[in-house]
């Protein structure tokens, strides 16, 4: 008796069956199909549900805070704001536009932001005060940020 070797392999992906018995164009296979299957379902999925804006832990209204206890860089960049400036920075006074969505919503331009300078740093560092109203120099409420806009503190007026 005679031992034959046969090799086997699988066939190449032209010859692959596809999804219903068609077959996928080379170098194309099932996940390309699966992937868009996905996204089409999560875009289709659930109606949106509107965000809670609130803080973690918290209500609608952040924690608030008075400005003798923030670093005193922040009184400084707080006076300049009410003053119109001049600020140290180019980006200060720029529309913040609030899409972390911690900040209570408010209309586009409504939301203007104001470096806090970080002593040692030679960036602008993380800290920010961020306040909404027109005119600027008049700010219906004013926030504060040490870690670059992940968690906010009311500044009390």
């Amino acid at each position: 008796m005679e031992a034959t070797t046969e090799r086997m392999s699988a066939p190449g992906p032209e010859k692959a069956p596809g999804w219903a018995g068609a077959s996928f164009a080379p170098g194309f296979g099932w996940r390309p199909l699966a992937v868009a299957l996905t996204a089409a379902a999560l875009l289709m999925g659930a109606p949106a549900q509107a965000r809670d804006t609130s803080l973690p832990g918290q209500s609608a209204q952040a924690e608030t805070v008075s400005l003798a206890v923030l670093p005193p860089e922040a009184s400084t960049t707080h006076r300049l704001i009410l003053a119109g400036g001049p600020f140290p920075y180019q980006k200060d006074g720029t529309i913040f536009f609030n899409r972390e969505r911690l900040l209570p919503q408010r209309p586009r331009g409504q939301y203007r932001e104001y470096t806090v300078k970080t002593p040692g740093a030679r960036n602008r560092g993380a800290r920010r005060i961020v306040c909404s109203g027109l005119p600027p120099t008049a700010p219906e409420a004013c926030y504060y940020t040490s870690d670059h806009y992940a968690s906010f503190q009311r500044i009390a007026p």
